[in-house]
């Protein structure tokens, strides 16, 4: 069976905007909340006067939408919320295909559809235009990178500066819950500070933020000198002991020492080197900015500070933050 042609707008869930019928799609139950929500603080803006109603697509009985878009005495405009709509019942799909060939003025029917097969019928109708609809989809955020735009849009829309350094820790903190994330997200805007940084996240959250010896080296080779002494930080006060987190160092510059200066294609070097391809690839977009002499230098510095910290030295506190710092300011 061929797809349905999609002939309506496709909208992000902070671009919802007033239509006839507004479908919110998708598995992602917290951006679909909001969605619908900021669709009722634009009616209510529009119109005081907006009467909203709810309605149980499992529990629907007959008639029921018909009578809530029906106009009232003072015609005030109507929102009519429906839930669960991917459990409907038979009657909820046969009228509301119905309502949608000749939708009420002044109604705005919002549809939340959490996934499944149920309802595909009328799904397939808004989708092919009928209503004039528009459909929010509200899918899951299951990369990190999706969640660390989805930080990054928050501070952006109220206008505040945020360091990356400060999201990347925000979504390692809160990367399990969306709403956590966001709830983070809104407590740090009511922060003080012009600029919200990693030391801000640290203040807030330190005892949520995880760190692994990766991320200290990621922020470290990075050349984020500050965010990577924070997070050694954490880690040691967590627990964490210095051994792994110099191996963790070695692991990474030992795989930038061995694809230095190759450009054959990942897929052609993983066998010679004994890494695999994504290792190779990861490896070549760490070396940007570093050169051959930094390279060395911070090899040195790995195995001094592992001598120092197997029994050479007094405080291996101390030899890690100076590895870092190495490591950060790229050997130079």
């Amino acid at each position: 069976m061929a797809a349905t042609k999609i002939a309506i707008p496709q909208l992000a869930f902070n671009r919802v905007r007033p239509a006839p019928v507004v479908l919110v799609s998708g598995t992602e139950a917290f951006l679909a909340d909001r969605a619908i929500r900021s669709l009722r603080d634009i009616l209510k803006a529009e119109d005081p006067s907006l009467e909203i109603h709810d309605i149980e697509a499992d529990q629907y009985s007959p008639g029921e939408l018909i009578t809530l878009a029906s106009p009232s005495l003072f015609n005030e405009p109507r929102l009519i919320r429906v839930v669960n709509v991917e459990k409907c019942t038979d009657a909820f799909i046969t009228e509301t295909i119905a309502y949608l060939a000749r939708p009420a003025d002044d109604t705005y029917l919002v549809l939340r559809h959490a996934g499944g097969v149920r309802g595909k019928r009328l799904l397939d109708s808004i989708r092919g235009g009928a209503g004039s609809g528009i459909e929010i989809a509200c899918l899951e955020l299951k990369k990190d990178t999706e969640k660390t735009e989805f930080a990054a849009s928050e501070f952006a829309a109220a206008g505040r500066r945020v360091t990356g350094g400060a999201i990347r820790a925000l979504v390692a903190a809160f990367s399990d819950d969306l709403a956590e994330l966001a709830s983070a997200c809104q407590q740090l805007l009511a922060d003080d500070s012009d600029e919200i940084t990693e030391m801000t996240v640290e203040r807030y959250y330190s005892g949520r933020v995880e760190t692994t010896a990766f991320t200290v080296a990621d922020a470290a080779i990075a050349g984020r000198t500050g965010e990577a002494l924070v997070l050694l930080r954490h880690a040691l006060s967590s627990g964490a002991d210095p051994v792994p987190i110099v191996a963790a160092f070695a692991s990474k510059l030992r795989t930038m020492a061995k694809i230095s200066g190759m450009t054959a294609p990942a897929s052609q070097l993983a066998s010679k080197l004994g890494l695999a391809p994504w290792q190779i690839d990861r490896g070549r977009r760490d070396l940007q900015g570093w050169n051959e002499d930094g390279l060395g230098n911070c090899i040195e510095a790995i195995a001094a500070t592992d001598a120092q910290i197997k029994g050479l030295g007094r405080d291996p506190v101390f030899a890690l933050e100076r590895m870092v710092a190495v490591i950060a300011g790229r050997g130079l």
